[in-house]
């Protein structure tokens, strides 16, 4: 009898003659609060999913699903995998209802200074209080059978720098006595793994999400993993956004500052470009760094802006520093400016790139403001000390023309996608 898994642990529960191999860890679900607009605008609590899918997560997700409904809260995943069939099954579920889901790592605070993956620590996640903490995008993983499981939500959004990835599915003999012959294991093998992606095939199609996704993780053996490209979470339809982004983080360096990093599709429609922004404290100002991948055909000449509403805006200059396939770009943004960036939502992006060929690229686009007032004041607690401090009066001035050139910043390489 044939027990297919994703990840670790039994996949289908086997015939009472068969053992089943042991349990992983159980997935741990549980409402967490965090600082305002750390789940997005007007969002500041969503429902963490955390772990191994074991052969019981199913039922355990049900009955939180509808002790949770009322509140509708997003859903940030964080799992190696695990069992295929409870995977698919709460996907299942969460088609039910408009779900938002999500990948990203909750480090809880009540956990304190103990590990996030110890005993003291998973207790608190699975004692049903709502507990309080942060959101953490980059690297956070939702592997083999967890991007299945999120399939099943209305809206799924992957972060720039969060990982989906896939691979074949382990069947795992379980059984008593004496072993079967090598040619009785290799065709239950071939049968399981067969069921298992017929069960896969017909879930994708359930959910609206291209076959390629399965043709993919065909080509993976269960010891390895492929992590989704961008282009391939477009392609299959998994998250087709034009731009996706990270919140604005406080990055703790050498020199403190804030960061944001996104992936923006190319006017050419057919892949995405690199971005990333990162704001300094600079005593009374903000001096604001954006980085952003650059096609070969670009000669470094153009023009950037930032707007915050309709009023004048910031502008960058005209000369971006060359950095290998990077361009970096450095301004100041002044006191009375930043206090309007802080009451956007939204901030325009405007840029434009000379061609070799004598032609302009136009980009416009909006990023949003989601986590920067927070780490804005964090960081100007960093600064020296100075008689300014962030006003949150609407009425503040606007951004004033063109600033000066600024003294540039070292420029790492932003971190690039999975």
């Amino acid at each position: 009898m044939a027990v297919f898994a994703l990840g670790c642990g039994p996949l289908l529960a086997a015939a009472p003659k068969f053992r089943e191999t042991p349990a992983a860890p159980p997935m741990a679900f549980y409402v967490v609060k965090g600082a305002p607009d750390s789940c997005g605008r007007d969002c500041n609590s969503w429902i963490a999913v955390e772990g191994q899918v074991d052969s019981g997560a199913a039922p355990r997700f049900r009955k939180f699903l509808q002790q949770t409904r009322a509140r509708n809260l997003p859903l940030y995943f964080y799992s190696p995998g695990g069992n295929l069939e409870q995977a698919l099954s709460m996907g299942t579920m969460l088609r039910q209802g408009p779900r938002v889901a999500r990948v990203a790592r909750t480090v809880v605070t009540e956990c304190g200074f103990e590990a996030q993956d110890s005993d003291v620590c998973f207790k608190l996640k699975q004692s049903g209080r709502e507990l309080h903490g942060d959101l953490v995008t980059r690297s956070a993983m939702c592997n083999s059978a967890c991007p299945y499981l999120i399939l099943g939500a209305s809206v799924r959004e992957i972060a720039p720098d969060a990982v989906l990835a896939v691979h074949t599915p382990k069947v795992v003999l379980t059984y008593r006595g004496e072993a079967p012959s090598a040619q009785i294991r290799a065709d239950a093998n071939a049968r399981g793994l067969e069921r298992a992606n017929n069960l896969v095939a017909h879930y994708l199609a359930k959910m609206g999400v291209a076959p390629g996704l399965l043709d993919v993780a065909k080509t993976v053996p269960f010891e390895g993993l492929h992590i989704l490209t961008r282009d391939e979470l477009d392609r299959f339809g998994i998250d087709s956004r034009r731009l996706v982004e990270t919140a604005w983080t406080f990055e703790q360096a050498g020199r403190p500052y804030i960061r944001k990093f996104a992936l923006v599709r190319k006017p050419d429609g057919a892949s995405f470009r690199t971005m990333e922004w990162r704001l300094f404290c600079d005593n009374m100002d903000a001096q604001m760094m954006f980085i952003r991948e650059v096609d070969k055909a670009a000669i470094g000449n153009g023009s950037l802006t930032l707007m915050a509403g309709p009023e004048k805006p910031v502008a960058f200059g005209s000369h971006p520093v060359r950095l290998g396939k990077f361009e970096a770009w450095n301004g100041r943004i002044t006191s009375a400016a930043m206090n309007t960036v802080l009451l956007a939502s939204h901030l325009q992006i405007k840029v434009a790139s000379a061609l070799l060929d004598g032609q302009v690229e136009q980009e416009n686009f909006d990023i949003e403001t989601a986590g920067l007032p927070a780490t804005w004041m964090r960081l100007f607690e960093t600064c020296p000390k100075a008689a300014y401090r962030p006003s949150t009066n609407a009425s503040s001035p606007v951004v004033s023309g063109p600033v000066q050139p600024a003294t540039p910043f070292p420029a790492p390489t932003p971190t690039p996608p999975p």
